[in-house]
């Protein structure tokens, strides 16, 4: 028996929509894998999900990225994997690819490591397009490696993983509510004007020079989305206030955690982090409505592992 935890993710970061992520410490979701006599995956416990997510193996990410494992690998090997969710559903931190990322990162070690990192990652991604209907390498990448992550490309597979600056932290305010993606990416729409995509590609540049050279202050310039912010905004209430409580706590910037309804923010310090965050708190307390859950981690440069459930991570 194996157990593997994933961290929780933030991505398209602001301005790298679709194509970059990060990833927290804590929290994360914990998948334990052992063998099984007859040939298959089978879903066994799960917890933390109340009850919604799919017991069919080819519909939960956590069972399709391991059926997508075991293909690549040529193998029939029967596995029974149990499911702990720490993360919320359709909370925009990446919970279904954190599932994905536990389970094959488990299972590849239960089986005595055959399929590479570029391998765990591939099946990871193709699981979780099986189990919720789409892909998302900018959270799947970066929940597998931590760190940064730019996904220039899915098919094939090309992640690059991008250095953090010391101390770089975030906080995370999660609403108690939720956003489907396919519902906040029908906001979108499929078109972009070109003045707009000129600006979301030097924020981008920018924000990726910024990691190489720790240039924090230019990080802070480029953490501004163009494309999917605006649009997606309203899907949150309160989040203009909770974003104007960030950067005037000191947050080097502040938007929407993949689809949303998470909110992140950047700080150069965890101390920093957590007055930024505390003051996103404070701001979406004043916002009438369902209550929030605060994280405050460095940005995870450790990424998947195998825990030990007994002696803790």
């Amino acid at each position: 028996m194996i157990a593997a935890f994933a961290p929780a993710t933030v991505s398209n970061v602001a301005a790298g929509f679709d194509v970059l992520g990060f990833a927290l410490e804590e929290p994360g979701d914990i998948v334990v894998a052992r063998l099984a006599d007859a040939p298959g995956v089978v879903i066994g416990e799960v917890t933390g999900d109340g009850g919604r997510l799919s017991r069919d193996p080819g519909r939960n990410t956590a069972g399709a990225a391991v059926q997508a494992l075991l293909a690549a690998l040529g193998t029939r090997q029967g596995i029974v994997l149990d499911v702990h969710k720490g993360l919320p559903l359709a909370s925009g931190v990446g919970s279904s690819g954190a599932s994905a990322v536990a389970a094959v990162v488990a299972v590849n070690e239960l089986l005595g490591r055959p399929a590479s990192l570029e391998g765990v990652c591939q099946a990871a991604m193709q699981g979780e397009q099986a189990g919720c209907g789409a892909v998302h390498p900018d959270n799947v990448a970066p929940s597998l490696y931590g760190g940064f992550v730019l996904a220039r490309s899915v098919e094939p597979p090309d992640i690059v993983r991008l250095p953090v600056p010391a101390g770089l932290s975030c906080a995370v305010l999660h609403p108690h509510q939720e956003v489907q993606t396919g519902a906040a990416r029908a906001l979108l729409g499929d078109s972009v004007p070109l003045s707009t995509a000129v600006r979301q590609w030097a924020n981008l540049g920018a924000l990726v020079s910024a990691l190489h050279t720790g240039d924090l202050a230019l990080l802070s310039r480029a953490l501004v989305d163009h494309v999917a912010e605006p649009k997606r905004a309203v899907l949150v209430p309160g989040f203009a206030r909770v974003k104007a409580a960030a950067l005037e706590a000191g947050a080097l910037g502040c938007s929407l955690s993949g689809s949303g309804p998470s909110i992140f923010a950047l700080a150069p310090s965890p101390d920093e982090a957590r007055r930024v965050g505390q003051a996103m708190a404070t701001a979406f307390g004043q916002e009438p409505g369902p209550g929030a859950d605060l994280w405050i981690s460095a940005v995870g440069t450790t990424g998947a592992r195998v825990v030990d459930l007994a002696g803790g991570r």
